[in-house]
């Protein structure tokens, strides 16, 4: 079936793109970059994706999948390469850029299509299993990179990472014909209006905030924690498990979300879940023990791992027809505005002021949102009444 294409080509892909968001910052640190440098550089995975998502959401809408995705594919197994054969801090610069870039012609299509496969009383089992996709890539990235780093070296651990895409590139050489066609004719074509133009549905914008804010907790996670390991004396390998751990129970919620889906609407378990992750994060800086550290970790995945699966059908099922993958588009457009601030953020405000700081900014940022968010519905819901 095409959606077990799609999640395992997610799992081969996304393992690779997830170890270089480990591999990326320690041996950035390794190099003798600040936290600070290091921060822009985390940055720059999010640079051109922030560009180019809505421009790669319709082109999804009019070619289909398929080549959007082999092209991905190999773009990130090239990109991961680079610091194999260019070593040096130059080659980590060229690495983020091109992999995130690389990336989005993979992940918009997997968001925008997945939808459409078996009708929609299957568009929210299909989102959970791209889902745990993601969570199991999530878990298995880290892992890969952190003992690569510990018993390969810096170089070798980048081949490792690598080797996951190109297998999904053969994986879709031979089977991309099961993803489905393209969603757009040539006469919705002239139709089409601004992408921002999606920000007028208001359920839809409130959709893509939600997303953004649980991009601010995920994202601040996988940056910082591996700079905040680092400087506790903790090795790559138990870095790697430690972050494994926040997978895993990404992995697990996602299990879970059918029945949480049942006793709450989709939105309020968005905003449950951001305010759990905001009490979550004041809880790393008073931590040094590896086993509370994933301890934490695990919380935090509870947390985080409900975001993506529930923006993402909301968003499919409020986008316009034949508009999925641009509405999927906007939402990683506005995650990625997130990827670029964040690290350059939160690594000024560790290296001016240490590490709590950057985590209790952050629990309040999302605290907030989610205090706001429930107001915002019982607005809406008196409004409805």
């Amino acid at each position: 079936m095409p959606i077990y294409l799609i999640v395992v080509s997610c799992v081969l892909v996304h393992a690779g793109f997830a170890g270089a968001k480990v591999a990326l910052p320690l041996h950035a640190l390794q190099l003798g970059v600040d936290p600070f440098s290091v921060g822009v550089m985390m940055a720059l995975l999010a640079l051109c994706p922030m560009l180019i998502a809505l421009y790669v959401g319709r082109l999804v809408d009019r070619l289909g999948p398929r080549v959007p995705m082999q092209f991905g594919s190999i773009g990130v197994a090239v990109a991961l390469l680079v610091p194999f054969f260019f070593p040096g801090v130059i080659a980590l610069i060229v690495m983020a850029l091109a992999v995130g870039t690389a990336f989005q012609f993979f992940f918009v299509p997997t968001q925008g299509i997945t939808g459409a496969l078996g009708g929609p009383e299957h568009r929210a089992r299909n989102y959970s299993l791209l889902a745990i996709g993601f969570s199991i890539a999530s878990f298995l990235g880290p892992l890969i990179a952190g003992f690569s780093i510990d018993y390969l070296g810096y170089r070798q651990a980048y081949v490792m990472l690598a080797a996951p895409a190109l297998a999904a590139v053969v994986l879709l050489w031979f089977k991309g014909g099961l993803l489905p066609k393209a969603a757009v004719t040539a006469g919705d074509k002239a139709q089409k209006t601004s992408s921002f133009d999606l920000l007028r549905i208001g359920r839809l914008r409130d959709a893509i905030v939600a997303s953004g804010l649980i991009s601010i907790a995920w994202d601040l996670y996988l940056f910082y924690f591996p700079i905040y390991g680092n400087s506790i004396g903790l090795s790559a390998s138990v870095i790697g498990m430690v972050i494994s751990t926040f997978a895993l129970a990404v992995f697990a919620i996602r299990v879970a979300l059918p029945s949480l889906a049942r006793r709450w609407t989709e939105f309020e378990i968005l905003l449950y879940a951001i305010g759990f992750a905001g009490l979550v994060f004041v809880l790393f800086p008073f931590l040094q023990n590896p086993f509370l550290l994933a301890a934490a970790s695990f919380l935090l995945g509870l947390g985080c791992g409900v975001g993506q699966p529930m923006s993402m059908s909301l968003i499919y099922g409020l986008s316009p027809a034949g508009r999925a993958s641009e509405g999927a588009g906007l939402r990683v457009t506005f995650n990625h505005f997130t990827h670029l601030v964040v690290p350059i953020a939160f690594g000024g405000i560790g290296t001016l002021f240490g590490f709590a700081p950057v985590f209790v900014s952050c629990s309040a940022i999302l605290i907030g949102g989610s205090w706001y968010g429930h107001i915002n519905e019982r607005r809406s819901a008196r409004r409805a009444s």
